[in-house]
């Protein structure tokens, strides 16, 4: 996926109408996806990275992970749109320093009814210290391209 052509957002439009849904469960007649497609492995990897160093991705990756027990190609080409997202801000991410003494912030937030499938709302909750632990955005030019690395 590193030749791929880079995205700005971390996953697709999701859709009030469940039907349309791109994160619905596993249709009757959808196909599963075999052991030969590697899934887990690339949700395991995201997972890692979403804790470590990119929050933004923590979202999207959390829907697809609900479906590592029958992933369609629908769930499949998420990762991969995930995957065009990091290579498209390649240069984003937390940088942690060394000997950080400061004090931890948090923010949480909640989604009323954001998962129409079960009726059910999600919280997050994300960290900081008062030292500004990221670059911020980058620079990027009117086609959305990076001009300079954070």
């Amino acid at each position: 996926m590193d030749k791929s052509t880079p995205l700005s957002t971390p996953m697709v439009v999701r859709s009030l109408n469940v039907e349309k849904d791109p994160f619905r469960p596993p249709e009757e007649n959808e196909k599963i996806l075999g052991p030969e497609v590697p899934y887990l492995s690339a949700i395991g990897a995201l997972m890692y990275l979403a804790n470590c160093t990119r929050p933004d991705i923590s979202f999207a990756i959390n829907l697809l992970a609900r479906f590592s027990s029958s992933p369609t190609q629908r769930h499949w080409n998420g990762v991969k749109h995930v995957l065009r997202y990091l290579q498209g801000t390649i240069d984003l991410g937390l940088f942690y320093p060394k000997n950080a003494d400061d004090q931890m912030i948090g923010f949480a937030d909640a989604g009323y009814l954001s998962d129409p499938h079960k009726a059910r709302s999600q919280t997050g909750m994300f960290s900081l210290s008062e030292e500004p632990l990221s670059h911020g955005a980058p620079e990027t030019n009117s086609r959305g391209h990076l001009l300079k690395p954070c």
